[in-house]
């Protein structure tokens, strides 16, 4: 059994081109500074470069805290 080297397994490459959105918040970071804040009563704490916001919960009340750009929005 002899092969010549040419396949079935052709592309026709008629991709759709999608896959080029910013992701969240429209591709930009906020940064390393800022301030997480509790959407229930306000209170600030600085935010640290390499943890989320809403992994914190707010000394004052308890309630999850989120970066204060996002509550601006």
């Amino acid at each position: 059994m002899t092969t010549s080297g040419k396949g079935l397994n052709i592309g026709q490459g008629r991709g759709l081109g999608q896959g080029s959105g910013r992701g969240r918040n429209n591709g930009g970071g906020f940064g390393t500074g800022g301030f997480c804040v509790c959407a229930k009563c306000g209170e600030k704490v600085s935010h640290r470069q390499g943890e989320k916001c809403t992994t914190l919960k707010c000394p004052e009340c308890g309630h999850t805290m989120i970066r204060e750009e996002l509550l601006n929005k």
